[in-house]
């Protein structure tokens, strides 16, 4: 699930970004992204098949052998049909390097016409934005590293390692094409690194000022528990005090207020290192003195108290679902609630578990309802910060590049659980707050971030699979 990117109005307010790309590829991307956005790849309406086949086309299209794309049709929750692609490019040549392995997702949230301003299915350009269903999330990504790959090949670049790509169909819902990617796809997958166009990306103020383009090498672990209370009911006419519906309101409340500690590690030390130098005002106070004195709780909560910040410092839980009572005229015999949390890399989920325990107390019922996957921070390579930051330093000359953990998770979190790291390196971008859109109404995408993001995917591949 992406989460920010930005950029300056004054990159794209120009009246000319209406008129068609000059650029070929521009151009290719351009085509691809409208067909693809006009394919509602949405949980049960069984459009994944469609989107992996148009995409196969582009590659068979463009030379690639039969023999090495893999449209997988899967199911990935019952009544859900939906399907992965995986294309391989292999080595010019013997190579003794492990594959670079791609990752993106072609499918979206459920989007309602009448909750937008535009048809959500269907590409809109106007303004310099694109709008529409996955303009962000994460069709985007997914059409600038097949445009990237498809310019590459007419170029006649020779990989000095097999190249992968594996878009899946279900990243949004249950993962289930992840799982499959690190399990029974393993043979077609395995590979030294992947690089994932569901993260990083860059940001922008208002004014124009670079925010820092992230380089994301870890993600929360995502798990779900069940508050629930149980009680022997009776009349609605003779309320007791031991009411299961205030019960677990109490608790919840509690949940509310309660902080897991903070703590810090190789990447988020890094992220607010850097977003330290650049931070003005009380914010980049907290953050300076958080980094110095990691003990410093106050300050944590100071950052976690911004908006963009939430989540950062430490593991968070949240109340996201309420179910109780069966009659209108009785009390209560049974009031649940679902909370998911967010558990920072190195946590054991285990450990969560027994706080919320003990802050539910002995009348509250706590299992968990979702296990999570913990996975690692990926260690930070030279390789991959160097294409990175020289590919953005290409189109932004001085942008901070800075390594970030997502709150949120994506299919490379599967991936790093099984022992392969991830490194979320998109080059969209868009300005902050205002195109952090995304699961919401008028999702939208600036028209040069993604034509800039197709000749960022075209140098970060050439540069760390060429010969």
């Amino acid at each position: 699930m992406r989460l920010v990117f930005a950029a300056a109005v004054g990159l794209f307010a120009s009246a000319a970004l209406a008129a068609p790309p000059a650029d070929r590829w521009h151009a290719k991307a351009r085509e691809i992204y409208e067909r693809s956005i006009e394919i509602p790849t949405v949980l049960g309406r069984g459009n994944g098949l469609a989107m992996a086949n148009s995409l196969a086309g582009e590659f068979k299209a463009a030379g690639w052998a039969e023999s090495d794309i893999h449209v997988l049709p899967y199911t990935s929750a019952p009544g859900d049909d939906t399907a992965a692609l995986i294309v391989r490019w292999p080595a010019a040549g013997k190579s003794t390097k492990k594959p670079i392995l791609l990752l993106a997702h072609m499918d979206v949230v459920e989007a309602k016409r009448e909750d937008w301003s535009t048809d959500p299915f269907e590409l809109v350009e106007k303004d310099g934005y694109f709008y529409g269903r996955g303009t962000s999330d994460d069709k985007q990504g997914v059409v600038a590293v097949t445009a990237a790959l498809l310019k590459l090949k007419a170029e006649g670049f020779k990989p000095g390692r097999d190249i992968i790509v594996f878009f899946t169909g279900d990243e949004e819902t249950v993962g289930k094409g992840a799982e499959l990617g690190v399990g029974e796809w393993r043979k077609w997958t395995d590979s030294e690194y992947a690089l994932n166009a569901d993260a990083g990306g860059g940001a922008f103020s208002r004014e124009g000022r670079a925010l820092g383009f992230g380089l994301q090498t870890a993600e929360k672990t995502y798990q779900s528990f069940t508050f629930t209370v149980r009680n022997k009911g009776g009349h609605s006419s003779r309320p007791r005090p031991d009411n299961a519906i205030y019960q677990l309101a109490d608790v919840l409340t509690k949940l509310s207020a309660h902080r897991f500690g903070p703590m810090l590690n190789e990447t988020t030390r890094a992220y607010f290192t850097e977003r330290a130098k650049i931070e003005t005002g009380k914010l980049g106070a907290d953050m300076r003195a958080w980094v110095a004195n990691p003990q410093d709780g106050a300050a944590a909560d100071a950052i976690e108290a911004d908006e963009l910040e939430v989540g950062t410092t430490r593991t968070r839980c949240v109340a996201t679902r309420l179910e109780g009572g069966h009659a209108d005229n009785a009390l209560p015999q049974m009031a649940r609630a679902t909370v998911n949390c967010r558990i920072m890399p190195g946590v054991d989920p285990k450990a969560v578990e027994a706080e919320l325990k003990q802050l539910a107390g002995g009348e509250v019922e706590v299992l968990v309802s979702d296990p999570g996957v913990p996975t690692p921070a990926s260690p930070l390579r030279a390789d991959v910060v160097k294409a990175y930051t020289d590919s953005v330093h290409k189109r932004f000359p001085g942008a901070p590049i800075i390594p970030s953990m997502s709150t949120g998770a994506t299919d490379g979190l599967f991936f790093r659980a099984a022992g392969i790291p991830v490194y979320g390196v998109d080059g969209s971008w868009g300005v902050s707050p205002d195109d952090e859109r995304a699961h919401g109404r008028d999702e939208r995408l600036p028209v040069k971030a993604l034509y800039d993001n197709v000749d960022h995917w075209h140098d970060m591949v050439k540069a760390l699979a060429g010969k």
